[in-house]
């Protein structure tokens, strides 16, 4: 499984984003896609997750503000960003999880938000 991401950039605060991933390769085994971030000195933490199914989970940093959506045919997963603050300044990187708990990972794309 490849995973490309696209659309990080540079936003006021208050502003949006959206991410996309693209997945290729043996797709039919990916279960979950998510997006995880990493700021500058700190760990990478899941920012939001969506099954096969289409069951959600986000960090509680970015709930009711960052909204995942899926599309299955196309093996896409976007991260649609509203409301963005400093805080949210990371590089961003798309993830997925496959049936049989292989982890796989995209490049990163940067996100920054400016005060």
């Amino acid at each position: 499984v490849q995973l490309q991401a696209f659309g990080g950039g540079l936003v006021q605060a208050g502003g949006s984003l959206r991410l996309s991933c693209v997945a290729s390769g043996t797709i039919s085994r990916i279960n979950v896609m998510g997006w995880y971030r990493q700021a500058p000195g700190k760990q990478r933490e899941l920012v939001a997750s969506i099954t096969r199914s289409g069951s959600t989970n986000y960090a509680d940093s970015v709930e009711g503000r960052f909204s995942i959506s899926r599309y299955n045919a196309k093996s896409t997963v976007y991260l649609q960003m509203n409301s963005l603050k400093p805080e949210d300044t990371a590089v961003y990187y798309c993830n997925a999880v496959t049936v049989f708990l292989e982890n796989y990972w995209g490049q990163g794309t940067h996100v920054t938000v400016s005060s």
